[in-house]
């Protein structure tokens, strides 16, 4: 049964089928659409703003208005109503609108005379193209159905915002106002390196053009019959593709489980039965997600509205038959040019040739960032404007360590990105040929260098890098990667494989660790304010005690005659470890009770990452057999700091005094009461932040498989004594940021730490 909206937008939409079949001149156009609109909806006025260069908006067709309202008006994203619905991609309604905290009095319309607003964003791609508006003389009350209706027509206005008579009208207007083109941009690095190639911008499926479909069968079947195409694709494509081993491929199986997902498949084909095509479905279906979740600080959500926009871009592309087009290029070495985009989208393009990844918008979380920079490809983000200013053909170089892009660069800059590619390319065979070489400082210092693994892709990093073992098996991942919660069978099946695969080489069992940005499909989550502070990790184990139980019988009967190490997430004080210990050893007395085999010697540790532990260092330790750094979680902590938050990227260092202090402290703790001591957070896998942690007394470090290398050329060009003199006059200083004079220290000391 159609619902009440999408009745009353058949109606209009044929009306504005009818006026751009009439007329080809853009603006024409829109001021008909809006003047149909505003007498469709009884509103005493309309407007259309677009966005023209980057994150502006100009008011680019009106009805309805007054002479002294009739005027030039430009806003930026986030001003006024006008612009917070353009920045949060969201609809607006407002009874009262002279009331509305960030209303641009200044700028916009009226307030007097224009007392009620609806306002919807038009999007294409994800970004916003432009804002339709209706306006009231009097206060109006508005009903969802309103709205619902706005947002249908907004769908349509997609296709003539992003027209090629629109873009040339924007391209005019930018030249008129003088706003050129650059030759190089600056943008943040998220995956170091250097390339150079052939731009190749990528676009995303074209707008719906077909809304509302008569025969729901029909469009549910084709539907049925493109979902199926899709996940058959990916199947082959991920079984097939010669991925490598790593965290990226962790993260391509998940995603081929989020196009499987149900829930969303569902709300596709309720989005059909209410009346609209199958396309026009996907899109509102991506919407509503967006609508409730986008405002979410979660790290976790935030990633799977970008999977979400991903899978449901592939799934029109089968609808609308673009599947069949070809990404194969000619060029030999690509650049690849996005807004933003997904893991599997990259993996459309020969990833062979890639030799950068350019992204208007992104983070070091993004998914297809990670599996960029597993796959040793530089990535730049934060590049506003980039796809106005990169064109596909133009040959493009891109500093991932500096964070520059160079647009058409002169012969000579050409050249110097050749020579540091293929300087790049050798040391990745360096880093290769350091396997079967000890992992000692200059000084003849042993540094343990353990990896971090989570599926069974991973553990063949043990015998590719000869790693002294494993410093974090991150047991949440074979949970997160399975449709139902596994049982106590399955669970050793998984240890068993990785202790198998290790041999004698010690291994650290993290214990489960959800919440936060790692949920379970299968369970069931209530909203929290701050979930990265939240119900995770080990207060979920601990609450929900017989899942810990379960894991440490699976752990017991997966080590028999081997070493166990497990190791508690998230401790906050000494009762949580003490609690989680107990219930480690009554397990172990269970196992012996009823004769079963046990490991040789079972060891229990924790994570340090909450800074209240930082306080009971002198009752915890020497409870622990062992202690671990997880830096990511305490560095976020220490801080106050987001690190899934774009805007914080830069603000905060782990290589500035007051975090290293802290650093300093722990492992200086740990010597005392005689426990071992290991980091295995990302300060583990860059060779610079693993200087700085030799430096403070770390003889353990833990690093993710692709970096392996790069951090053992390091240890193996340092000197501990010169290196910890250093460190304690640089925490003895005035300075609060210490990371160039560590950069210095590496250059004129001969350390390797790129």
């Amino acid at each position: 049964m159609q619902s009440p909206a999408i009745r009353q937008a058949l109606g209009i939409l044929k009306k504005l089928r009818q006026i751009t079949e009439s007329s080809s001149d853009v603006a024409q156009k829109l001021a008909d659409i809006l003047k149909t609109i505003a007498e469709t909806m009884q509103a005493d006025a309309a407007v259309c703003y677009a966005v023209v260069d980057k994150n502006y908006l100009d008011l680019f067709s009106t009805y309805g208005l007054k002479k002294e309202d009739q005027k030039q008006i430009r806003l930026r994203f986030g001003e006024g109503a006008i612009g917070k619905i353009a920045s949060d991609r969201c609809s607006l309604a407002l009874n009262k609108l002279w009331t509305y905290p960030k209303y641009a009095k200044s700028s916009e319309l009226n307030g007097k005379d224009y007392k009620s607003f609806v306002g919807v964003p038009i999007l294409q791609w994800n970004r916003t193209v432009g804002v339709l508006a209706i306006y009231y003389c009097a206060e109006t009350e508005y009903t969802d159905v309103d709205v619902e209706l706005l947002e249908t027509i907004a769908m349509f206005l997609a296709e003539i915002m992003s027209s090629a008579e629109m873009a040339e009208y924007k391209k005019s207007l930018s030249k008129a106002r003088g706003i050129a083109t650059r030759d190089r941009l600056k943008g943040v690095s998220l995956s170091k390196g250097y390339g150079i190639g052939t731009a190749v911008v990528h676009r995303r499926h074209q707008s719906v053009t077909n809304i509302f479909a008569e025969d729901k069968n029909k469009e549910l079947l084709r539907l049925k019959v493109a979902h199926q195409q899709m996940n058959d694709d990916l199947d082959a494509k991920f079984d097939t593709t010669k991925l490598g081993i790593g965290e990226h491929v962790d993260i391509l199986e998940a995603y081929r489980m989020f196009a499987k997902d149900k829930g969303w498949y569902n709300k596709i084909e309720t989005n059909i039965n209410s009346g609209l095509s199958a396309e026009a479905a996907v899109e509102r279906a991506y919407e509503d997600m967006w609508n409730r979740l986008s405002g979410s600080n979660d790290i976790y959500l935030k990633e799977r509205l970008h999977d979400l926009r991903d899978v449901s871009d592939r799934l029109l592309s089968y609808l609308l038959g673009e599947n069949k087009q070809s990404k194969d290029i000619d060029a030999q070495d690509i650049i690849v040019v996005a807004q933003t985009m997904g893991p599997a989208e990259l993996m459309d393009y020969d990833y062979s040739r890639i030799r950068g990844l350019i992204l208007e918008d992104g983070t070091p979380t993004m998914h297809v960032a990670i599996v960029a920079k597993t796959l040793n490809i530089p990535v730049l983000s934060k590049i506003r404007g980039v796809l106005a200013e990169v064109h596909s053909g133009q040959t493009v170089a891109i500093d991932g360590n500096e964070g520059w892009v160079y647009v058409n660069p002169s012969k000579q800059v050409a050249e110097g990105f050749r020579k540091k590619a293929m300087e790049q390319a050798e040391l990745a065979k360096r880093w290769a040929a350091l396997r079967n070489l000890p992992t000692v400082t200059k000084d003849k210092q042993k540094i343990g260098l353990y990896i971090n693994v989570g599926l069974p892709m991973d553990f063949d990093y043990i015998e590719a890098t000869n790693c002294d073992g494993v410093g974090l098996y991150r047991t949440e991942i074979p949970f997160m990667a399975s449709e139902k919660m596994p049982d106590v069978q399955r669970q050793v099946m998984y240890y068993k494989d990785l202790i198998d695969k290790s041999g004698d080489k010690k291994v650290i069992f993290r214990s489960l660790d959800v919440g936060s940005d790692k949920l379970l499909p299968y369970w069931a989550y209530g909203g929290e304010a701050n979930p990265a502070i939240g119900w995770r990790s080990i207060r979920i184990t601990l609450d929900r005690r017989a899942i810990l139980r379960q894991q440490i019988k699976a752990f017991l009967q997966a080590t028999v005659g081997h070493e166990l190490n497990v190791m508690f997430p998230m401790i906050s004080d000494l009762e949580e470890f003490e609690d989680a210990k107990e219930t480690l050893m009554l397990e172990l007395e269970k196992e012996k009770k009823h004769g079963a085999k046990v490991p040789a010697k079972v060891n229990a540790g924790l994570m340090i990452e909450v800074p209240s532990v930082l306080f009971q260092l002198d009752k915890i330790l020497p409870k622990a057999d062992f202690i671990s750094v997880g830096t990511n979680d305490l560095a976020q902590f220490v801080f106050a700091c987001d690190r899934g938050n774009p805007k914080l990227l830069e603000r905060y260092d782990v290589l500035s005094v007051p975090f290293l202090s802290v650093m300093k402290m722990i492992v200086d703790k740990a010597k005392q009461y005689g426990v071992y001591c290991s980091v295995c957070g990302e300060m583990a896998s860059n060779p610079l932040e693993a200087m700085a942690l030799i430096g403070l007394g770390y003889r353990n470090l833990s690093a993710n498989g692709a970096a392996f290398g790069r951090v053992k050329e390091m240890i193996r060009s340092i000197n501990t004594k010169e290196i910890s003199d250093y460190m304690e006059n640089l925490l003895k200083s005035s300075r609060t940021m210490v990371r160039s004079q560590l950069i210095s220290y590496a250059n004129d000391h001969g350390i390797e730490i790129y």
